[in-house]
């Protein structure tokens, strides 16, 4: 048994590949800072920039992980999220690539994304072409 009991810490790919590309992005601002250079500074910052994209583009492949806990068995980083391609409930990347999945009523059951209205009431939420 881990020292973290059982708890879904979320390892993934996506995870691991964005922290170990921010972490090259951060070195490369903390070496800009002293040097007082402004083009180390940039790239640095294109690399951070880099980090995020990266993250999200391996998230939306299925290589990340929706939120809240998964069942113990999905918790190896070589698990592969199959739900991504649908989208995630309540995720920003999710929504930000188009994808909404359908809501869940309270019995369980799917309902249109149509079906919806959004957060503030007034206008409901189109449901993108099925022709994807």
């Amino acid at each position: 048994m881990s020292a973290h009991g059982h708890v879904d810490l979320g390892h993934t790919v996506a995870g691991w590949t964005g922290t170990a590309i921010a972490l090259a992005g951060l070195g490369v601002l903390g070496v800009a800072v002293p040097a007082v250079s402004v083009t180390l500074a940039i790239v640095g910052g294109g690399i951070v920039v880099l980090a995020g994209l990266t993250t999200w583009a391996l998230h939306l492949a299925g290589w990340g992980k929706p939120g809240g806990p998964r069942p113990e068995e999905e918790w190896s980083w070589r698990v592969r999220d199959h739900a991504a391609r649908q989208g995630h409930p309540d995720c920003l990347g999710c929504r930000l690539a188009g994808r909404r999945p359908a809501a869940v009523e309270a019995g369980g059951q799917e309902r249109p994304v149509a079906a919806r209205s959004s957060s503030a009431g007034s206008e409901p939420v189109v449901a993108p072409s099925p022709s994807g």
